[in-house]
């Protein structure tokens, strides 16, 4: 449970759009390539010829249960996540990356 301070500064964080966790810092470190509602495409350059880096994105993004499938391209750095948009939006987290995402994607 969260203090009413620790919201008041997790909210101003929000508000200057400072990564706040993992998955904030992530998103914000890959280049958000396309947006539709249950199917985003991210880029990384990190991800091209690394195998492992690109399991870990794979299995720290499906350990989210809100997120049905992850496909990770190692040859283009592409990461493709697909979910069903009412699921992933129950999470807090998650719906502030989804918000994110679709005021960043280059093509909506």
């Amino acid at each position: 449970m969260r203090t009413c301070w620790e919201e008041k500064i997790l909210t101003l964080l929000g508000k200057m759009q400072i990564p706040t966790n993992k998955l904030d810092l992530f998103i914000r470190s890959v280049d958000i390539s396309s947006y539709l509602p249950g199917r985003v495409r991210l880029y990384s350059d990190n991800i091209i010829g690394n195998a492992s880096l690109a399991l870990e994105v794979r299995n720290q993004l499906m350990a989210f249960a809100e997120i049905s499938q992850v496909e990770v391209n190692t040859t283009s750095g592409s990461i493709l996540i697909l979910y069903e948009p009412e699921n992933l939006r129950r999470n807090a987290d998650l719906r502030k990356v989804e918000e994110y995402i679709m005021t960043h994607a280059r093509r909506k």
